[in-house]
């Protein structure tokens, strides 16, 4: 029997609008990249808020691990970019990634 096919995003609103929340604070970001000329952050930000908004489920945890990894231990875009755009989304990237364990955990 094939996998089940997963749920649209619509039918798991937890993280719908957890994913919602961190395309707008991965749109401050991108703003504030482009402001500051930080093109290497610019580009790898361009698609996420898009992808935040449109991805299905089966996509969207790449999409957010992809985001997440920005913040790493040796190279951070908290070094080039500042704080009050850097920790919303953070902890709207964290958010949807716990969002998406407790749906994974649920349906385990």
């Amino acid at each position: 029997m094939p996998n089940s096919p997963s749920p649209a995003r619509h039918e798991i609103p937890a993280i719908d609008a957890a994913a919602l929340e961190a395309a707008r604070a991965a749109d401050r970001l991108l703003a504030a990249a482009k402001a500051f000329d930080s093109e290497r952050w610019a580009k790898y930000l361009e698609r996420i808020p898009d992808q935040l908004r449109d991805e299905p489920m089966p996509s969207l945890r790449s999409v957010a691990r992809r985001a997440r990894s920005a913040y790493g231990p040796k190279d951070s875009i908290r070094d080039a970019l500042p704080e009050d755009v850097t920790e919303p989304f953070l902890t709207a990237i964290d958010r949807l990634i716990k969002a998406i364990a407790r749906d994974e955990a649920h349906r385990g």
